[in-house]
């Protein structure tokens, strides 16, 4: 005789009306150590990226293998040295991410179902502990939060790429959002606009112009279909237009650039070294590519092209710094984070 159970019996137990939200921060990455060991692991996870270096054929390998990995931790340990926070044993990086995280969460603190976390697309905390705790916290909703205002293959989509390939060794995954580039939104605009007035009324010295350096990139990867480019010079018009600017008086640069191929152009070390030339002798830069002060703000910016600016005849440099986690740089982040979770919470 077949048996019929009650539909109540096969009800799930009681849940919250709003089931747990994550939203996990994502900033590049950062050595554990800085000493040749640690920026060798760094390094090695970050050039073995397809994404980061598209050409991952044997010739690459070899030279990544033989020479770079032999030689470079050497050298760029010294780098991060310069700027190591030793309080804590860290990196600025992990410092300032932490506490976007931490100032995040207390600004979401009335909406009790989310939780908020932070990890590194290379190093550590992994975006896979990143995930992994979040789950542990019972969200069932992840919001993942690339903290690169541009978008590029080689730093948004390579976080997409680690939160996929987190998520497909998962049975029960977790539903998922990615927060888009928000390079021309009002509020990053009015933001950065408003850090700039601040350290330049702060300074002892008028600058004579202001350099935007962004992160390079190869010139082929934007001929590939990359909207880096276009989305750095979209940040830049909308920021001469805020701060009432022309092209003379705030320029557009690129920095970072590794290797013989040919980068996005101008060059911000050779920029500094020809205004130094052509008789400029006060100079801010500000870098917009960054949500946090890192390696290429702190020392390649701050030390190494102030020197440059400086022998080549310059005599004032002032480095502004990121949005970091000041008030109107966790308004970016909160904005950005309530708009995208919307109905969601």
């Amino acid at each position: 005789m077949t048996s019929v159970v009650p539909i109540e019996t096969g009800k799930p137990a009681a849940q919250s009306a709003l089931p747990r939200v994550g939203v996990l921060l994502v900033n590049l990455g950062t050595p554990d150590t800085a000493d040749a060991p640690g920026v060798r692991v760094y390094l090695k996870e970050f050039l073995s990226d397809a994404r980061v270096i598209e050409d991952q054929g044997l010739i690459w390998k070899a030279v990544l293998n033989g020479i770079i990995l032999r030689s470079r931790p050497r050298t760029k340990a010294l780098d991060y040295q310069k700027i190591w926070n030793t309080e804590k044993n860290e990196s600025p990086l992990k410092t300032i991410t932490r506490s976007q995280a931490d100032k995040l969460a207390a600004a979401l603190s009335d909406r009790a179902h989310v939780v908020v976390d932070w990890a590194m697309r290379y190093g550590n905390p992994s975006i896979k502990s990143g995930i992994d705790a979040l789950i542990a916290k019972g969200c069932e909703r992840i919001l993942a939060v690339p903290l690169y205002p541009q978008y590029s293959a080689s730093t948004s989509a390579t976080v997409c790429d680690e939160v996929f390939r987190v998520l497909a060794r998962l049975r029960n995954q977790p539903t998922l959002r990615v927060t888009p580039p928000y390079y021309e939104d009002a509020a990053y605009i009015e933001a950065l606009a408003s850090s700039i007035e601040t350290h330049l009324a702060s300074l002892p010295f008028k600058p004579e112009l202001i350099v935007a350096s962004f992160h390079g990139m190869p010139k082929s990867y934007v001929e590939k279909g990359d909207p880096y480019q276009q989305h750095c010079i979209a940040t830049t018009e909308a920021l001469r237009r805020r701060l009432g600017m022309d092209e003379t008086k705030l320029l557009l640069t690129f920095q970072s650039r590794f290797g013989n191929a040919e980068w996005l152009q101008p060059y911000t070390d050779k920029t500094m070294e020809r205004l130094a030339k052509e008789g400029v002798r006060r100079i801010a830069v500000v870098t917009p590519g960054f949500s946090a002060d890192c390696l290429e703000t702190l020392e390649e910016i701050a030390q190494e092209n102030a020197e440059i600016f400086k022998h080549n005849g310059g005599e004032e440099f002032s480095a502004i710094p990121c949005l970091n986690d000041s008030q109107p740089g966790m308004d970016v982040i909160r904005s950005l984070v309530l708009r995208e979770l919307q109905g969601w919470i």
